[in-house]
Order: structure tokens, then C-alpha cells, then sequence
């Protein structure tokens, strides 16, 4: 019971990527202004430092908007636990990325929904997806370059933890293409893709996300 009350929590706090096909990952104040006009709602921070995270994040707070910051990408930030910390004393950030699962474990436990990158290069580090897991028990996991649809495919099969497919997508195909693989979003700093919501094409995205849930 306690396990089904777990989920069912863990479900609530991540159930706007269940309709959400397209994250914009920024990484200007210039790139930040038009995602904030785009119908983009979740956006990712590849940039930043500790003066100016916390007025940009509210920025995105005052959309309605979804901010996550990338922690290993923020100038001033040290590769520990505080890192977490900051974010979560000094911004409105819904949540964080990283690839150090040791930082995203701690975020955890102090509110944060945490998002593990994952450079999948080789096997080797394919093979090591399961062991950053078990390490910090992400909210969700991003695999980077995002153009592999057949290793998206393998780990959704092995893994619960949600998909995220990032980097390299640059279209509705690429999106689609993720998206039917099992991610449940895709994170792209291509403007042209995040144009696709503007333009209401993901409407087969959004059909296809209906109704599947982010599973805990």
C-alpha cells in the first residue's frame, strides 16, 4: 500500500510531462525571451550563474511555466550537494539535472524532482544506465543525443524511471520518432521544433501521449 501511495504521489508532481511532447532547453536570456512566447511549457536552463538563476527562473515562474536548471551548467556552482541546496533556498525552480547522481540524490530529499543526464556514447555507458539509477533513483532520465530510437526502445523496456530524449532533435519527425520509441518528451534547443506547438502540428504528439501515464 505504502508503495502504491509512493507512485501515486510521484505521479502528481511529474503529471505536466504526461502533455508536454516538447521541452525547450535554453541557453541565452535572448533564446530564454522566445521560449517564453512559445507554447513551450517546461523549459530547461543550460546556462546561467548564481547572480542571475534566480531572476531568470522567476521569469519562467510568472508564465505558468515549468523551470528546471541544469546544475553542472551554472557558473558559480560547485560539483557537491549544496548546489541542490542553492536552488532550492534561492530560485522557484520545479527541479534540476545533472549527470552526477550523487547532487541529483540529495536534491531529492529536498524537494526537487531530479532529471539524470545520460551521455549515451557506447555500450559501456548504455551498460551503466541501471548503476547511475540505482545511485540517485531519478524522477526522470534524459538520454543524450536523443536521435537513437532503438536504445530509447532498450532502456524503457529494462527501466521504469521516465524517458526524456534530448539533444540533436530538430523536428516533428525527430519528435515522433522518440516519442513512439517510449520517451515521454523530448528536449531540444532547435527553435524550429518548438515551433511545431506553435503551430499546433503536435497535435499527433499530444494524441499519442493521451492517456499514458509517467510511471513512478
Amino acid at each position: 500500500l505504502l508503495i502504491y501511495w509512493e507512485r501515486a504521489a510521484m505521479n502528481k508532481r511529474l503529471h505536466f510531462f504526461e502533455t508536454e511532447p516538447i521541452i525547450a532547453a535554453v541557453k541565452t536570456e535572448e533564446q530564454l525571451v522566445r521560449a517564453l512566447s512559445s507554447e513551450c511549457n517546461v523549459i530547461f536552463f543550460l546556462f546561467g550563474n548564481i547572480c542571475n538563476i534566480p531572476k531568470l527562473v522567476e521569469s519562467v515562474k510568472e508564465r505558468g511555466k515549468h523551470a528546471f536548471v541544469h546544475l553542472d551548467l551554472i557558473n558559480g556552482l560547485a560539483a557537491k550537494e549544496i548546489a541542490a541546496d542553492y536552488i532550492r533556498s534561492f530560485t522557484k525552480a520545479d527541479g534540476v539535472l545533472s549527470t552526477k547522481p550523487q547532487i541529483l540524490r540529495h536534491a531529492k530529499e529536498i524537494g526537487l524532482i531530479t532529471v539524470l543526464r545520460v551521455f549515451v556514447l557506447d555500450s559501456l555507458a548504455l551498460d551503466n544506465i541501471e548503476k547511475l539509477r540505482a545511485a540517485c533513483n531519478p524522477d526522470l532520465i534524459e538520454l543524450v543525443p536523443g536521435l537513437m530510437p532503438k536504445i530509447i526502445r532498450q532502456v524503457h523496456s529494462l527501466h521504469r524511471t521516465p524517458l526524456i530524449a534530448g539533444g540533436l532533435i530538430r523536428d516533428k519527425e525527430d519528435t515522433m520518432s522518440a516519442l513512439s520509441a517510449g520517451a515521454i518528451s523530448i528536449s531540444t534547443s532547435c527553435e524550429e521544433a518548438w515551433q511545431e506547438l506553435d503551430a499546433g502540428a503536435p497535435a499527433s504528439a499530444k494524441q499519442f501521449l493521451k492517456g499514458r501515464d509517467v510511471r513512478g
